[in-house]
């Protein structure tokens, strides 16, 4: 059983970032929503504005937003809920 388990660090450092290479990493955006979603592969991304709430599959909801560093494992099934609008970077490994 793989570890379908979302990380998130909170205000990474301005070093990391820029070691990770973030702001070159593509932006994604999106308005108010709700949506499922799968991911094939695993997704770092660092949320540079908005707020929402990501449900995995028969899991709790964990609540993400502005400044939050977040790696989604490849193979998890999830319900994405915007509360407000999102604008985030992106890798997929």
């Amino acid at each position: 059983m793989h570890d379908l388990k979302i990380h998130c660090e909170h205000n990474p450092s301005p070093a990391k970032l820029e070691v990770m290479g973030v702001d070159a990493w593509p932006i994604w955006k999106k308005g108010p929503s709700t949506f499922p979603w799968h991911y094939d592969q695993t997704e770092t991304c660092y949320i540079l504005r908005g707020r929402f709430r990501v449900t995995p599959e028969g899991g709790e909801p964990q609540e993400f937003g502005r400044g939050d560093l977040i790696t989604f494992p490849a193979g998890l099934s999830c319900t994405w809920e915007i509360i407000e609008a999102v604008e985030k970077h992106y890798n997929f490994e």
